[in-house]
C-alpha cells in the first residue's frame, strides 16, 4: 500500500498507526528505487521544499486584493491582522508537515479513515468549495495581470492562466523536488519586486500605528476577514500533510553523531528531533517570506494611496494605474509582473491540492483536464459577465475563511492523538494555542456572519 496520495488511491485504508521514526522504505510507502537523503546533524537544504509550495498559496492575487485594498482604505491600520494570520499559518503549517511526517499520510487521507462517511463526505464538499474559490482568486488575477500587461479580453486571460498552468503539470509529474524549487523561485522573484516597490517609495516595513490591534468599522473587520482568509489558506493545509508523507529520510547520515551509538529509544529521540527541525525551518523560512512579500505589499499601498489616492482601493486595474501616476511606469509594470507570477504559481498549487483533496478523502481521481476545466469554470464565468474581478476576488478570499476550522479542527484533533502520532504527538501547549487559534477564526467569522447581513 503506498502512502503517496498523488499516485493510486484504493477504496478503503486500514487505519493508520503513527510511523516509527526508524523505519525504512516499505514501511513508509516507498518504492526501493527510491532514494531520501539521510539526516545529518544540521539543517539539509535539499530536503526543504515542502513549505514552499504551501507557501505561493499565501501570496496569491487574493492577497493582492485584501492586502492593496486595506493599505488604500486605512492605511497601515490593519497590519496586526496581517502579521498574526502570518504566524497563525506557520503554526497550521508546522502541524500540516509533522502530521505528514510522522504517519506517512495525508490529513484527507487520515480522516478518511477515522471518521464517519457522512462526515467525510460533508469535509470533501467544503474542500472542493475551497479548492474552487481558490482558483478563482488565482485565474481572476492571473486574467487582471495579462490584460494589464498585454490588454488581452478578461475572459481571454483566465483561459491562458489555465493553459498555462496545465502546461506546468509535467514538471511536477517528473519530480517533487522540481516543483519545490519552480515554486520557491515564485517566492524570491515576488519577494524582490515588492521590496523594490517598498524601497522605492521610502516607507518602512513595519510602523507603530499597524502594530496596535484596533479594527474601524465594519468595513475594516470585513477586511479583516478577508486578510485571514488570503493569510491562511485551508486547501495547503491539507496540500502540506501530503508533501511530507515520504518527502524525508527515515534513516541518520551514518556519520552524524548518535548514529551508530546508543539503544534505539535514543536514536528514535534523535531522528524525530532532526526530523522536526527540518520542518521547523522549512515553514519558517517559506512563510517568513511569504509574510514578508504580504507585508511589502499593504505597506506599499498604505504608503502609496491612503489618503491621496482612495481609488486604488477599487480593483487591481485601478491599483496598477495609481502606482503607474504616483511612482512612474516602471512600478506599474512590476505590479502587474508580480500579479502574473502570482496568478501561474497559486493556480499550479490549487490544481495539485484538488488531487490531494479528492484521492485523500475519496480514494478516487479524475484527469487532470477535467479538474482543470471544472474548477476554472466559475471565474471563467464571472469573467466573461463582465463584473468587478476584484470585488470577486476579496469575496473569494472571505469564503475561504469559512473553510478554515473545517481543516484546522480534524488537523488539531490528529495531531494529539498518541493513537495517530505515536511520540509525534503534539505538546500540550502547543495544542492549547491551536484550539485558541480556532476559537479566534470561528468568532471572526461569526461577527463577519453577522456584518454581512445587518448591513
Amino acid at each position: 500500500m503506498t502512502a503517496d496520495p498523488f499516485t493510486t488511491y484504493t477504496d478503503q485504508l486500514a487505519p493508520a498507526p503513527a510511523r516509527s521514526p526508524g523505519a525504512g522504505a516499505e514501511d513508509d510507502g516507498r518504492t526501493p528505487k527510491e532514494r531520501r537523503p539521510p539526516l545529518r546533524a544540521g539543517v539539509s537544504y535539499a530536503l526543504l521544499g515542502p513549505a514552499f509550495v504551501a507557501a505561493i498559496a499565501y501570496v496569491d492575487p487574493g492577497n493582492f486584493a485584501t492586502n492593496v485594498q486595506a493599505g488604500a482604505t486605512f492605511g497601515p491600520l490593519l497590519l496586526w491582522v496581517l502579521l498574526t494570520a502570518n504566524v497563525v499559518a506557520m503554526l497550521l503549517q508546522y502541524l500540516s508537515g509533522k502530521l505528514g511526517v510522522a504517519t506517512g499520510r495525508s490529513l484527507p487521507e487520515l480522516c478518511r479513515t477515522r471518521y464517519r462517511r457522512p462526515v467525510v463526505w460533508g469535509l470533501w464538499v467544503q474542500a472542493e468549495a475551497v479548492v474552487v474559490m481558490t482558483d478563482l482568486a488565482e485565474v481572476i488575477g492571473g486574467a487582471i495581470a495579462l490584460h494589464l500587461l498585454f490588454g488581452l479580453p478578461l475572459w481571454l486571460g483566465g483561459l491562458v492562466i489555465g493553459a498555462a498552468s496545465l502546461a506546468l503539470m509535467p514538471m511536477r509529474g517528473r519530480g517533487r523536488r522540481r516543483f519545490e524549487v519552480l515554486m520557491a523561485a515564485c517566492l524570491a522573484c515576488l519577494l524582490a519586486l515588492f521590496l523594490s516597490q517598498v524601497l522605492g517609495t521610502g516607507a518602512p516595513l513595519v510602523t507603530a500605528n499597524g502594530l496596535m490591534p484596533r479594527l474601524s468599522g465594519a468595513e475594516s473587520l470585513v477586511l479583516a476577514g478577508a486578510i485571514v482568509g488570503a493569510t491562511v489558506m485551508p486547501h495547503v493545509i491539507y496540500l502540506h500533510s501530503a508533501l511530507t508523507s515520504n518527502r524525508y529520510g527515515l534513516s541518520l547520515d551514518p556519520g552524524s553523531p548518535g548514529a551508530d551509538s546508543g539503544p534505539p529509544g535514543d536514536r528514535d529521540r534523535l531522528l524525530r528531533h532532526r526530523l522536526l527541525r527540518h520542518v521547523r525551518a522549512d515553514v519558517l523560512l517559506a512563510m517568513g517570506l511569504a509574510g514578508a512579500v504580504n507585508v511589502a505589499l499593504l505597506v506599499s499601498a498604505a504608503t502609496l494611496f491612503h489618503p491621496g489616492a482612495p481609488e486604488a482601493a477599487t480593483s487591481l486595474g485601478a491599483a496598477h494605474d495609481a502606482y503607474g501616476r504616483l511612482v512612474g511606469p516602471m512600478a506599474a509594470l512590476v505590479f502587474a509582473l508580480a500579479l502574473l507570477v502570482s496568478g501561474l504559481a497559486g493556480t499550479s498549487v490549487g490544481m495539485y491540492a484538488g488531487e490531494v483533496v479528492m484521492g485523500g478523502f475519496l480514494g478516487r481521481r479524475i484527469p487532470v483536464l477535467l479538474r482543470r476545466l471544472l474548477t476554472m469554470a466559475p471565474a471563467i464565468a464571472v469573467l466573461a459577465a463582465g463584473g468587478s474581478a476584484t470585488a470577486g476576488l476579496v469575496m473569494s478570499q472571505i469564503i475561504l475563511s469559512f473553510g478554515i476550522p473545517f481543516a484546522l479542527v480534524p488537523l488539531v484533533l490528529l495531531t494529539r492523538d498518541p493513537a495517530v502520532m505515536g511520540g509525534w504527538v503534539n505538546r500540550r501547549a502547543t495544542t492549547y494555542c491551536a484550539w485558541a487559534v480556532s476559537a479566534v477564526v470561528v468568532a471572526l467569522n461569526a461577527a463577519l456572519l453577522v456584518s454581512l447581513f445587518t448591513d
